[in-house]
């Protein structure tokens, strides 16, 4: 299935075909575009990703269209596909924790799988609304569950189990007044799945195995604690 993400990247691989030609420059594309070279760069090295507005003008600026970067055997499928096939479900990619962490886009090689979810259970997930840097990031992502957060979780989280991570969602305050939320923690190179307080300077990572330890991190100064969170978990697999 494509989508904006695989355009997105077929887009970085025609430029760098053109810029290693000798066709292109990031100076000159910088140029057209109207963007820095900065900019230009952390695009071409998958830092960042594009609006839609910001597409266009690349686009624009390379003579390209958006035909141009979707797979000739994609529309040949497409075409052949009835009206109105697939469209009440996503594709929602299944990450490791690393890329769940660190990556704002999520590009073709970071995607493990591709799991279709309804798109009436996406829309139902409401965002944070104090999270607006968020709003460039591939909102959701998938991370199977590992055995040592299992156990760390039981029994609310099994072996293997998927979880739905919203990462537009940072926020402490409570999704449901009925329960915590559980979130998806920076940890090392990648996440931990847990329940997240705070006190003064200090994040407690709390697991759901009261035989697991509780975890504290101690704040820098001028650190918010939303900045150790990766993102709200909305769904556990077995709910989906």
């Amino acid at each position: 299935m494509m989508s904006f993400v695989s355009l997105q990247e077929n887009l970085r691989r025609e430029l760098r075909k053109r810029i290693e030609a000798g066709e292109l420059t990031g100076m000159e594309l910088a140029r057209r575009t109207g963007f820095t070279q900065a900019h230009i760069s952390n695009f071409l090295n998958r830092k960042r990703g594009l609006k839609l507005s910001a597409l266009d003008r690349m686009l624009k600026a390379v003579g390209l269209t958006l035909y141009d970067l979707l797979n000739p055997h994609e529309l040949v499928r497409f075409a052949a596909a009835p009206a109105g096939a697939d469209e009440a479900y996503a594709e929602v990619p299944v990450v490791e924790s690393a890329s769940a962490a660190r990556s704002e886009v999520i590009v073709n090689e970071e995607v493990k799988e591709l799991v279709k979810l309804p798109r009436s259970l996406l829309g139902r997930v409401r965002a944070d609304l104090a999270a607006p840097a968020r709003k460039s990031w591939t909102r959701f992502v998938l991370l199977r569950v590992s055995p040592e957060e299992a156990l760390s979780m039981r029994p609310r989280l099994s072996p293997g189990a998927l979880v739905l991570v919203d990462r537009h969602y940072t926020s402490l305050h409570p999704y449901r007044k009925n329960g915590p939320n559980l979130y998806a923690v920076r940890k090392d190179d990648g996440c931990t799945l847990r329940y997240v307080e705070t006190a003064g300077n200090l994040v407690i990572l709390r697991p759901h195995n009261p035989e697991s330890p509780v975890e504290i991190v101690t704040l820098s100064e001028g650190q918010s604690a939303s900045s150790l969170i990766i993102g709200r978990i909305a769904y556990i697999s077995s709910e989906l």
